[in-house]
């Protein structure tokens, strides 16, 4: 029964991606923003942004495409002001940090003028694709299929430059089926960096704080349940 539940929950993600993302081109975006789920916004709208600046950068107009992300940013932050429900206003504030990362991304671009598909400063960027009927992440030259786990309307974390290190590392990792090891002083935000790429790639990340007392049987125990849940795990300290 929980397989089935989990299956059938991971397809129900998928269908109103598919869907949405068909809706997207048809819909005006600040309209359409409101009328889907929070995780199926953020991972449609980063699908279209990849597209977008491809074609950008095919055309060799990155600063128009700028210009563009600036004022599609604004039409949201307004209509962040207005009255909304409180989940809209939750999906709004992690699809604002989302869309920030974004034109901070293509300005960069634009300033390094970047005329190729296949730079590196474009190639290195969390890009999200619909192939096959299939949402894929692709950094640098890993690819990890969207995971499509029902993660509920959360926000998300600030991207920074040293965010985006992070995540190029964990996820070339996790393309070779490797783990890990993020390290640095406490408060710094590991822990919250390997959560909040979980949320990206849609797949649970179960946070575990480990003391002197977890011994071998215990971490059995702990990856039994891992293999059984298909989860990604983050031990602290």
């Amino acid at each position: 029964a929980v397989v089935s539940t989990q299956s059938t929950g991971k397809r129900t993600v998928k269908e109103q991606t598919r869907v949405s993302w068909e809706a997207y081109p048809v819909d005006e975006r600040v309209h359409w923003v409101t009328q889907w789920p929070g995780q199926v916004v953020l991972a449609v709208s980063q699908i279209y942004w990849t597209q977008e600046v491809h074609e950008a950068i095919r055309e060799n107009n990155l600063p128009d495409y700028l210009q563009f992300l600036r004022d599609q940013l604004e039409a949201v932050v307004a209509l962040v002001r207005g009255d909304l429900t409180k989940q809209a206003r939750i999906t709004l504030g992690a699809l604002v940090t989302i869309d920030v990362h974004a034109r901070d991304v293509v300005e960069e671009l634009a300033n390094l003028q970047v005329s190729s598909e296949n730079s590196f400063d474009w190639l290195c960027q969390m890009r999200y694709y619909w192939e096959d009927d299939n949402c894929c992440i692709r950094i640098i030259n890993a690819l990890i299929v969207y995971g499509y786990e029902y993660l509920g309307n959360s926000f998300r974390l600030v991207i920074t430059p040293l965010t985006d290190r992070c995540y190029r590392t964990l996820v070339s990792a996790f393309h070779l089926h490797l783990g890990g090891g993020p390290e640095g002083p406490a408060g710094t935000g590991k822990t919250e960096t390997v959560k909040d790429l979980a949320k990206a790639i849609a797949i649970q990340c179960v946070v575990f704080n480990c003391s002197d007392g977890l011994d071998y049987l215990a971490m059995g125990k702990f990856f039994k349940g891992l293999a059984a849940a298909g989860a990604c795990s983050c031990f602290d300290e």
